[in-house]
């Protein structure tokens, strides 16, 4: 399957990010993509929870969604939407992180939100509280497609290793990984986190990228990583989108998810061992 990953600079206007991200799902089908990934907050990419909270939308009712489901259909595309903001009727009235995979049809085939929240102090100018505005998710989720099975993860979730092998155990053969890494830790850690994840699962490794200095109407702009990059089941950086919006191209081979776990199959030889409490 030629798979296709957007790396893009969103801003804190859906309206605007969806006639983006649209034109470019359109380039990617046009370049013969079935298979189109988006990165994390694909809508909205903002540090204000006022603004959030004005332009945001509960799931039901979420344009850039919609939109993209239509335009899944017209095409004949499946699309993994890495995340989108959308509001939630929790009653302490935070959003979720939630990944869409879109069929060919466009109808939503399976969907995940993000589960470990990004609470950290890069530096003295640079702290993230996720949590304070989003709500975790508590389910893992493996989705069946015609072209491979997919494990959903998104950002953070690329640090927390047990999740990523549950998810190789329970089938998956390529593990999503949308992101807006921030650009310190990324420069960092992101392409060592990814290579380890798929190394250990045998997993083609997927990773759309959020890129650049985001416009923002409020709240500080937020400088993003990028570098999308695609890694196959032994490790190999075979994508690199760089430090720029664009496309990479990628053809999935689900024979190579086998070949690297018949070379180490590492994925059924777990131990029981005792210790440390």
């Amino acid at each position: 399957m030629k798979t296709a990953l957007l790396q893009i600079c969103s801003s804190d206007d859906p309206t605007e990010n969806l006639k983006m991200v649209r034109a470019a799902i359109k380039e990617a089908a046009a370049n013969g993509a079935g298979y189109v990934l988006t990165p994390e907050v694909t809508n909205c990419v903002s540090g204000s929870r006022t603004h959030q909270k004005a332009v945001l939308q509960l799931e039901t009712e979420d344009r850039t969604l919609l939109g993209i489901q239509e335009l899944a259909a017209q095409l004949e595309v499946w699309v993994t939407i890495g995340s989108l903001a959308v509001k939630t009727n929790d009653p302490d009235g935070r959003f979720a992180n939630r990944q869409f995979l879109i069929d060919a049809n466009g109808s939503i085939a399976a969907r995940y939100d993000k589960i470990h929240m990004f609470d950290v102090q890069v530096s003295k100018e640079e702290t993230y509280r996720e949590s304070d505005g989003y709500r975790p998710g508590t389910q893992a989720v493996v989705a069946e497609t015609p072209f491979a099975k997919i494990g959903m993860t998104i950002c953070y979730d690329v640090r927390f290793g047990h999740l990523f092998r549950r998810l190789a155990r329970g089938g998956a053969e390529v593990i999503t990984v949308p992101s807006a890494f921030s650009y310190v830790t990324g420069a960092a850690h992101w392409q060592a986190l990814l290579q380890a994840r798929a190394i250990e699962t045998g997993c083609w490794v997927l990773a759309p990228a959020q890129v650049g200095r985001h416009l923002a109407s409020r709240g500080p702009q937020r400088l993003t990583y990028g570098h999308s990059l695609v890694v196959s089941p032994w490790g190999e950086v075979l994508a690199d989108a760089g430090s720029e919006t664009g496309i990479v191209y990628i053809d999935l081979d689900r024979e190579k998810v086998a070949q690297a776990r018949r070379r180490v199959p590492s994925l059924t030889y777990d131990q029981r061992f005792n210790g440390p409490d």
